[in-house]
């Protein structure tokens, strides 16, 4: 083959290599989010249904602070057994992409090189270590008061931040009781 086809192709598919490797290190990266709630009813109602909520999706409180008005719930987030063996599946078509072009770089090492294909599923026990985990839901209470207010007034709104992961407020984002509460 020609040299300028051949470099063409290798710098393709390093570029390749180094897609599929930032795309497996972002499969397991933290994606923390808030979104801010301003309950309609008691705040005491709300709090009790959020704790009924992320009680029936396994997760367990694990302090409450009644001076800085805050609750902390954890559960263990398991791995997905589909996005380990496609983590792995694509990093084993990158890794054979890589050893076709340098086996025909070096027609001498071609064994060599189509071995790195069974490093594949490296790939997947990566994912699989570190999107285990223990995942914290964090709840805060805030009392928030329009400007024009005075500071004896009764009326005075509270404010529910929740802290957690992107997928889990995505979920929680569709439970009924919250879609009159929910500030984008």
């Amino acid at each position: 083959m020609n040299l300028p086809i051949l470099s063409s192709t290798f710098f393709l598919t390093l570029l390749l290599i180094m897609g599929l490797f930032f795309f497996i290190r972002a499969s397991a990266k933290d994606r923390t989010e808030q979104i801010k709630l301003t309950p309609r009813e008691s705040i005491e109602q709300l709090l009790s249904q959020l704790q009924v909520y992320f009680t029936q999706r396994a997760y367990h409180i694990s302090s409450v602070d009644p001076l800085c008005q805050t609750m902390v719930f954890e559960g263990f987030v398991s791995p997905s057994w589909f996005l380990t063996i496609y983590l792995s599946g694509l990093t084993a078509i990158g890794l054979f992409c890589l050893s076709l072009v340098l086996s025909f770089l070096y027609p001498s090492l071609t064994l060599l090189f189509l071995g790195l294909v069974f490093l594949c599923p490296v790939s997947g026990l990566f994912y699989w270590k570190k999107s285990g985990r223990v995942e914290q839901v964090f709840l805060e209470v805030k009392s928030i008061s329009e400007p024009n207010q005075s500071q004896l007034d009764e009326n005075i709104q509270s404010l529910v931040i929740i802290t957690a992961h992107r997928d889990e407020l995505a979920k929680l984002q569709k439970v009924e009781f919250l879609k009159s509460a929910y500030n984008p």
